[in-house]
């Protein structure tokens, strides 16, 4: 079952995230006439609405990875074309929407704009001037805005239309909820090494020979490739890069606001539209009716909306003074602002904060001289991509320039030196022999180039070389095979009723276990075995360094009447409805978009990707 989404139908969030994307990279680099990448029936497909659907797209994956992407990594995820996709799909329900009729009026459409977070102002009512200037910048028209708000609406109407009534069979939700609702109550004991009660015996020659030949894997050396390869990297270079105390005193100077920080507080401001109100919430404040949170929730704001953040005292104007005068928590005012006259409320004093130019000199001069020495390799890089077409080696590199020599028996296990770069590993993992050597660049701003000389195969390595390696494997598996006997041993002595200390053991009980249940100290699949034995039974689990000795003591199968039954049935119902209507709808849009022509302009995604990059 495809995976489930609910209808859509929080209009201003959508038309807020379309404004808000509107505002973002890759919007403002296509010049010219071009206004459409294309049309699906008698709906055109915007500029915008594409830079939008792909912006979104590559934020999504941003945000998923924790780092920035570039467009050209964008593309090789694809990121282009299910944007492409998004739109073409959105389009041809418009399309379809008008060929029916479907529309709203005028003043639906005016609530939808209104109910925006970023066209509000700061009293946090719709602001026709913030409308204006913000649609503005984005470079969309009113009536385009307006119109894809009509069309955003009427779409999910008709996608409404389509799944509404659906629902998925009463059987299968009751089977799965008792299914999930189903509980077991066990008991269960470990038996580890030291509870053995023979010591296992010394290894023999025989034996270590026999688990050599039986296990070869345990033994055998991974594939090694013989990569010889010429790095430069900034720190190899650092050193000699000169940086006179001008450039560093300029730096200094650049940055004097991070060395040189006056004293500052934290500050909450609530701005007022007039006079008479803010001296009511001043009263209402100061006879304690009301505390500084509810004024700001009876601004129809949130604390985050008031807070200033840390600022220094002249950034506070007129309230400047009283404010740094104030205790934390004492709230000063009313002082006028350019927003309307408003109330202050001091959080935190932070002191003052210097950092003298000698202090932070070599700091900046480390860093400096890291980011020359970035720029020395780049612009030497060329010469040296010049010398590999040529037909130098990576010897002639190395004489020629400042490169390094190095060689490595790399590994999928390698993480020293070069080996810690990921492009390094990536390079040495896909290179092959008599490939043509290329400079590539690692993460810090170094270079190398590598060549491969030689493959050695996984290869068992000699007896007498992992002789120590075998002893202990041998010994770690003849201690689990040993706990497990003992394990089976107290299974088969126990029963139903039989307490667990009769076998010497430790019984742990534990009830009300269900399908997502977690009983820490157990190995994985554990909850998975409790499930699958029958009531009454016992077992023995081997958890590779211990055993495990269970025995199921009660299956509770629930009742319809139960209340958490209940929940899980209308959760499973309402997953499963949705991932039904969605599979309903999504074969209806693909058959709709077969049947409604659709045609793209390459010329046009071409200057929109330049754009982006």
């Amino acid at each position: 079952m495809a995976e489930t989404k609910k209808p859509r139908y929080g209009m201003w969030v959508i038309v807020g995230l379309l404004f808000v994307g509107l505002l973002g990279f890759g919007t403002g680099g296509l010049s010219g006439t071009v206004r459409n990448v294309g049309t699906v029936g008698e709906k055109s497909i915007s500029v915008a609405q594409y830079q939008n659907a792909l912006n979104s797209q590559i934020q999504a994956l941003q945000r998923q990875v924790g780092t920035p992407i570039s467009f050209v990594q964008a593309q090789q995820f694809g990121l282009d074309r299910q944007a492409l996709n998004l739109v073409v799909a959105e389009r041809a329900l418009d399309n379809e929407a008008a060929e029916l009729g479907i529309s709203v009026g005028d003043e639906y459409v005016r609530q939808e704009v209104l109910q925006v977070p970023g066209f509000r102002g700061l009293d946090g009512s719709f602001d026709r001037e913030t409308y204006r200037n913000a649609l503005q910048r984005s470079g969309v028209t009113e009536a385009e805005f307006e119109t894809s708000i009509r069309e955003e609406v009427s779409r999910n109407l008709l996608q409404g239309a389509i799944v509404e009534g659906v629902g998925a069979p009463t059987i299968y939700a009751e089977t799965l909820a008792k299914f999930i609702g189903e509980t077991r109550a066990i008991t269960w004991a470990t038996i580890r090494p030291e509870d053995l009660s023979t010591a296992i015996a010394e290894p023999t020659d025989a034996d270590l020979t026999a688990f050599y030949e039986e296990n070869p894997d345990l033994f055998t050396a991974p594939e090694a490739r013989e990569i010889s390869y010429a790095w430069l990297t900034p720190s190899m270079i650092q050193d000699e890069v000169v940086v006179d105390e001008t450039a560093i005193r300029e730096l200094y100077d650049d940055r004097i606001t991070e060395f040189m920080r006056p004293e500052r507080r934290l500050v909450e401001r609530i701005v007022y539209p007039d006079t008479s109100e803010v001296e009511a919430a001043l009263a209402r404040l100061n006879d304690g009716s009301a505390t500084f949170e509810d004024l700001v929730a009876d601004r129809g704001l949130e604390l985050a909306d008031v807070d200033m953040g840390d600022v220094d005292q002249s950034a506070l104007g007129d309230a400047g003074e009283a404010v740094f005068a104030a205790d934390a928590g004492d709230v000063v005012g009313p002082f006028e602002t350019a927003f309307g006259p408003a109330l202050f409320r001091m959080n935190a004093i932070l002191a003052a904060d210097e950092t003298t130019f000698e202090e932070a000199a070599p700091g900046l001069r480390e860093e400096l001289s890291a980011a020359r020495a970035v720029r020395i390799i780049d612009t030497a890089r060329e010469g040296m991509t010049d010398l590999l077409a040529g037909g130098a080696a990576l010897s002639d590199l190395v004489e020629q320039t400042e490169m390094e020599a190095g060689s490595i028996s790399w590994t999928q296990d390698s993480s020293e030196g070069i080996a810690a770069y990921e492009a390094f590993r990536a390079a040495a993992a896909s290179v092959q022999e008599g490939d043509f050597a290329e400079i590539i660049e690692l993460a810090d701003g170094g270079i190398f180039a590598l060549q491969l000389d030689a493959i050695t195969p996984p290869t068992l390595r000699p007896f007498e070389e992992v002789r120590d390696e075998v002893a202990a494997a041998w010994t770690s598996a003849e201690t689990q095979k040993a706990v497990m006997a003992e394990a089976q041993s107290a299974a088969d002595a126990l029963d139903a009723t039989t307490g667990f200390e009769t076998q010497g053991l430790l019984g742990l009980s534990e009830t009300n276990l269900t399908r997502r249940s977690f009983v820490d100290g157990t190995p994985p699949g554990f909850i998975q075995r409790v499930f699958a034995l029958e009531d009454g039974e016992i077992t023995t689990i081997d958890a590779e360094t211990f055993g495990i000795v269970l025995r199921v003591d009660d299956i509770t199968i629930p009742s319809p009447e139960d209340e958490a039954i209940a929940a899980d049935y209308e959760a499973v119902a309402q997953t499963a409805t949705l991932g039904i209507a969605q599979d309903i709808f999504d074969v209806y849009n693909n058959a709709l978009q077969r049947d409604t022509d659709v045609s793209i302009n390459q010329q046009a995604l071409t200057a929109i990707h330049s754009a982006f990059q």
